[in-house]
């Protein structure tokens, strides 16, 4: 494994004193990706005490613009880069690599890789969407999906969890709630797991050369039976989310058919892909520990809910996004280590919710963790996770309908994981009851 890191010349030699202790492993490295989980979190440990963000990604000759990055990964850091929107920008892309500057003209831009003011007015347009009417069927809705769920889980007791269940529930509740037809369903759904499958993840070359496109056409496909669908919905509106957005006015704007498709294609990956694989490892969690599972099924209204931040805490769905500095910046203040205009960053959440100056016994799963102020959602700021509150509500019914009706349902093995830096994915999980 190279050790590639470094903390930022100019904060380390100027501001930081001793240069600390060694960098253990190269966050840029997909090799890194594929160790064992402890692992992981020792090197994650490490680089929260050295004395700056360590940076990863640069040539042996020296820094290479838009491949090197700083990684934030204490829960301080990562907090402050989400709260200073107008020093850690959006607008060049979260993602690593960031997306083609034509995928972006041809598919739009996703809200998540915008910066204000285009990113307030589209997300005004999105919250004026979701009325207080449509929030409660929403509700009663997951409700209904999360106990024709379990019915089929008692009678076809099917072996993965994954499939079966947790993709199953976000995945009807939010075409539900857009309104998209039963017929084209599951076509979706396939092109969901192919527009994501591959994202964070290291591919073979022959691989890549193989399939270059194939994500990219599922999202062109995705977004062109939404934008029919929003054509539709104005031509005959429907009691539906697809209808609220296309016809909802904030200050003589509404969300054109691409701007529909772009956001759309977000929910979707991102409200199906991260709750599946909350619920996923929630499931196995409470499996492997027994004393938490017990406290639970003892108060399951009183602890659910310390139980669905605790497991998304724990899990982190989404281990990273990118942001790029517009000024220069000192990360925590005027003495802080510096970070010039146009670095990269890359905020870790995963490793600022196993933080030990803000989180006590960090790598224990404790679901009376009190407070608990995970960064699951992100670390707050204009970016902060827009489903955040649909995420909960979907755990929390779905376990309390499982745990009530199936007391014994726990995981059989590990989850099979996919190794992403990108997201913490969840292939597979089998289960019985």
């Amino acid at each position: 494994m190279s050790t590639a890191a470094t903390p930022d010349a100019d904060a380390a030699c100027e501001d930081a004193g001793p240069a600390g202790p060694a960098v253990p492993a190269d966050l840029a490295d997909p090799a890194f990706w594929r160790l064992p989980a402890p692992d992981r979190a020792a090197a994650f440990a490490d680089l929260r005490r050295l004395p700056a963000p360590a940076r990863f990604g640069d040539d042996t000759a020296g820094r290479r613009p838009g491949r090197g990055f700083h990684a934030l990964v204490r829960h301080a850091d990562v907090v402050e880069a989400s709260r200073t929107p107008a020093v850690f920008l959006s607008g060049p892309g979260v993602t690593t690599p960031e997306p083609a500057g034509w995928v972006r003209m041809l598919f739009g831009d996703s809200m998540v890789n915008l910066d204000d003011p285009r990113h307030a007015q589209l997300r005004r347009i999105v919250s004026r969407a979701f009325t207080p009417r449509l929030i409660s069927r929403v509700e009663d809705d997951i409700r209904r999906v999360a106990t024709d769920l379990v019915d089929r889980v008692e009678r076809e007791r099917p072996e993965d969890f994954v499939t079966s269940v947790a993709a199953e529930l976000p995945f009807q509740v939010i075409c539900n709630m857009m309104g998209i037809p039963e017929e084209p369903r599951r076509a979706i759904l396939d092109q969901v797991n192919h527009a994501s499958e591959h994202t964070g993840v290291a591919r073979p070359l022959r691989a890549r050369l193989r399939m270059p496109g194939r994500g990219l056409l599922a999202l062109a496909r995705m977004q062109r039976m939404v934008a029919d669908l929003g054509r539709e919905r104005r031509r005959r509106p429907a009691d539906d989310l697809v209808t609220a957005l296309v016809t909802a006015d904030v200050d003589g704007r509404r969300l054109t058919g691409r701007e529909l498709g772009a956001f759309f294609s977000l929910l979707l990956v991102a409200g199906v892909e991260t709750t599946r694989n909350a619920l996923a490892h929630g499931l196995h969690l409470l499996t492997v520990h027994p004393e938490q599972r017990a406290l639970l099924l003892g108060d399951l209204d009183g602890r659910l809910g310390g139980a669905v931040d605790e497991i998304v805490r724990h899990a982190t769905p989404i281990i990273q996004f990118r942001r790029t500095l517009a000024v220069d910046h000192r990360l925590g203040g005027p003495d802080g280590p510096l970070l010039r205009a146009g670095d990269k960053a890359v905020l870790y959440f995963g490793s600022a919710n196993r933080d030990e100056t803000v989180f006590t016994d960090p790598d224990a799963f404790d679901i009376t963790r009190s407070p608990n102020p995970h960064l699951g959602f992100g670390g707050g700021g204009p970016h902060y996770c827009l489903g955040a509150h649909l995420a909960r509500q979907e755990m929390k019914v779905l376990y309390r309908e499982l745990f009530t009706r199936l007391p014994e349902v726990r995981s059989v093995g590990g989850p099979d994981l996919i190794p992403s830096s990108f997201d913490h994915r969840v292939r597979s999980l089998r289960f019985t009851f």
